[in-house]
């Protein structure tokens, strides 16, 4: 049997700035604790596929321990290659379990034709996973979205929900009984797409349901897309605010009490600005600025 060609210099920056984006996370959001049993869902996708690379990477060398254990669901839709994921973990020696349910006749019974089935399918996927979870005694669960999912999810809510709200990075589940977390939510889209033609992981379609595209979440894509192309660094921002909150300065009285705000009390959250103009130039580097300026002109 040949060994794989060594990875370029190009790879292993790749590899060692995933390495860190995901090591970040879980050690921002203290996702994994020492003597975990981390249950990894494996849909087949790029997203996961880099999800259980990664994990097992960190395991030699992070300072706690914990242990992995990779889980699909065969949902039976047709054309489902039931053999790629079990040979694909039984080449990398990882511990795994693939538990076949019958979702889609159920979907399909349930669901007029024409109509989208992700909703009602996403619903017994979350039960089945939940049962799994707790007969394996994993201690969290970690699914493979991305830095790019949460964003998009954020304008999804935006734009069609009325809320301001993203992806978690980590929540504890409806039932109270799971923790489940996302450690690649410092990793982009793009990254990952280069990991997995880099690692050639086994790609299963996404589309083998027959259901149709997600059609808001794919506009809201092409909008970051472009903005991406014309904006540079605007997602980056995007994502920062994320993590820079100022519920003063939103209007949620759940979040901040408006009600009981008296005089003399300390500033909060950058203080007034009320009669000045924002002034952002202090986040952006001075090409930026050009270069925003250059397309608005255009």
């Amino acid at each position: 049997m040949s060994e794989k060609p060594k990875h370029t210099h190009e790879q292993n920056k790749l590899l060692k700035r995933l390495r860190h984006a995901v090591g970040a996370a879980i050690n921002d959001f203290n996702m994994i604790e020492n003597k975990d049993l981390v249950m990894v869902c494996i849909s087949g996708g790029k997203d996961s596929f880099a999800l259980l690379d990664i994990l097992r990477r960190l395991q030699s060398s992070a300072p706690i321990e914990f242990s992995l254990v990779a889980v699909n669901l065969d949902q039976k839709q047709p054309g489902f290659p039931a053999d790629v994921l079990p040979n694909y973990l039984e080449s990398i020696g990882v511990n795994y379990r693939i538990v076949e349910e019958d979702t889609y006749s159920i979907v399909k019974r349930v669901i007029p034709e024409g109509k989208t089935t992700c909703g009602l399918c996403s619903r017994l996927r979350r039960g089945i996973l939940y049962r799994v979870a707790k007969e394996l005694g994993a201690t969290k669960i970690a699914l493979g979205h991305h830095r790019d999912d949460m964003i998009e999810t954020l304008f999804l809510n935006m734009f069609y929900g009325g809320k301001l709200k993203a992806m978690p990075p980590k929540l504890l589940s409806d039932n109270k009984e799971h923790t489940i977390i996302r450690p690649l939510a410092y990793v982009k889209e793009q990254d990952l797409i280069r990991f997995a033609k880099m690692q050639e992981f086994p790609i299963i379609p996404c589309n083998l349901c027959g259901s149709q595209a997600n059609l808001q979440r794919q506009a809201i894509k092409n909008m970051l897309q472009e903005w991406n192309k014309l904006f540079p660094g605007r997602i980056e921002s995007i994502f920062s605010a994320m993590q820079n909150v100022a519920p003063s300065h939103l209007m949620d009285n759940k979040l901040f009490d408006f009600s009981n705000l008296q005089n003399n009390q300390f500033l909060i959250d950058d203080g007034d600005i009320a009669f000045d103009s924002e002034d952002f130039s202090k986040h952006i580097s001075g090409k930026k600025i050009i270069n925003i300026l250059d397309t608005r002109i255009s």
